[in-house]
Formats: C-alpha cells, sequence, structure tokens
C-alpha cells in the first residue's frame, strides 16, 4: 500500500507541489547564506545547516506524493551541480569538510537512488526514513561531536568521537520509531527492527572515507529496515 496523504495530494496540483518543495530547498540556502554573511558561525555550521534542512524535503515528497521522476530529475541535477562545485566555486562553504570528500554528491546520489526504489514499491516511508537518518543523525553527530567530542577514535582515516557516534544512534532511533510507528502501528517487531538499524547506520556512518557514509547510511538504513519489516510479515 502507498503510505501518503491523500488530502493534501488532491488538495495541491502538481506545478505547486514542485514549487513547494523548490521553495522549501531555496529558502534552507537562504538560510545558510545569512548565517555566512551575518555572523562568524564555521564553514561546518554553515553545511550542516544545508545537509540537515535539505533533507527534510523528502518529508515533503513524501507528504505531497510527488511523482519520482519529479524527485529522480531534481538528484540527477544536484549530482551535477556539486560534481561541478568541486571544480568551481559553485557552492562555496557546503563541500568544505577540511577533508577530501564527496559527500555532498553522494547525498544526491542516495535521494535520487531512494525515491526510484521506494517510490516504485510504493513504499515511500522507507525513503524518508534513510534521508532523515543520514540528514539528522550525520548532521547532528558532525556538530556535537565538534564541540563535545571527547573521547576520540579513527577508522580507515576517518576521525570520529564516540560521542558523535553516540547521537547518530539515538537519532536514528528516533528517526526510525517514529516513522515506522506512524505507517506500521505499534509492536514489539517495530521497536527490535529501529534498534538494529540504528546499529548499522551507526557502524555505517563511522566508515566515511571520502564521504561514502552519505551513500552507505541513507541506502543501507532504508534498505535494512524494509527488509526486516518484510521478513517479519508485518506488512
Amino acid at each position: 500500500m502507498f503510505t501518503t496523504f491523500p488530502s493534501l495530494e488532491s488538495t495541491f496540483p502538481l506545478w505547486l507541489q514542485i514549487s513547494i518543495s523548490a521553495a522549501w530547498v531555496l529558502l534552507i540556502i537562504l538560510i545558510a547564506w545569512l548565517v555566512s554573511r551575518f555572523t562568524d558561525s564555521e564553514p561546518e555550521i554553515i553545511r550542516k545547516i544545508v545537509h540537515i534542512g535539505t533533507g527534510n524535503v523528502i518529508l515533503l515528497a513524501w507528504l505531497l506524493n510527488i511523482p519520482a521522476i519529479v524527485g529522480i530529475t531534481a538528484a540527477i541535477l544536484a549530482s551535477l551541480i556539486t560534481l561541478l562545485s568541486y571544480i568551481f566555486p559553485i557552492l562555496p562553504g557546503i563541500n568544505s569538510v577540511g577533508r577530501q570528500s564527496l559527500g555532498t554528491f553522494f547525498y544526491a546520489v542516495s535521494i535520487g537512488i531512494l525515491v526510484a526504489v521506494f517510490w516504485d514499491l510504493q513504499q515511500p516511508q522507507y525513503a524518508a526514513l534513510g534521508i532523515l537518518t543520514m540528514a539528522w543523525g550525520d548532521g547532528l553527530a558532525g556538530l556535537i561531536g565538534r564541540r563535545f567530542g571527547q573521547h576520540k577514535y579513527q577508522l580507515f582515516g576517518s576521525n570520529k568521537s564516540w560521542e558523535g557516534s553516540l547521537t547518530v544512534t539515538l537519532v536514528s532511533l528516533l528517526v526510525c520509531i517514529l516513522i515506522l510507528l506512524a505507517t506500521q502501528g505499534n509492536s514489539w517487531e517495530i521497536w527490535l527492527i529501529s534498534i538494529v538499524v540504528a546499529i548499522v547506520a551507526t557502524a555505517l556512518e563511522a566508515i566515511s572515507f571520502l564521504g561514502i557514509d552519505n551513500l552507505t547510511v541513507p541506502i543501507g538504513s532504508a534498505v535494512l529496515a524494509y527488509g526486516l519489516v518484510q521478513i517479519l510479515a508485518l506488512n
């Protein structure tokens, strides 16, 4: 069953659905620019505003039941723009993470893949689960890890903190629980699935060389959650 919100879907025409989603992304970019222009915030803060804010567009896509082709096309365009931004200063500050990274590109690619797969399966909630796990889990982990991360570890050349990793676990758990409870109902299986997905998401986020976690975390979380729901016959 396609989990959507028919009342809003039937209210807004396609052009307005696209306009609302585009306006949200532009608003986030504007906020990031204003913070960068008028405050002394670190580049990482600016990047996380965009990282977290734009990820929430998946909720609008789900809420409005935007056609898959729109989401896929937007993801392709975003991927091309981010690739160009590594050569030309199109997105100054957003790709500057203090290390060589393709994270922004992988982020856009993951959105396109998840929309393509789970819109086709009529299960958009899993695309939302994967993207929000990455947007909020990784986004807040980076901020908390940089400010409060006292216990460091290194994995495949990436510097991490246990405080940041714990943040990924807790935020991923909350995202999974909220989405699965809303779409599947309350059961012990939902809580078990959420715990497993949160642990796996944390492990995937820890392996983040070249920003690959922006691809593995959302796709891995979404596919794992969907697979476990099918295995436990909750649909």
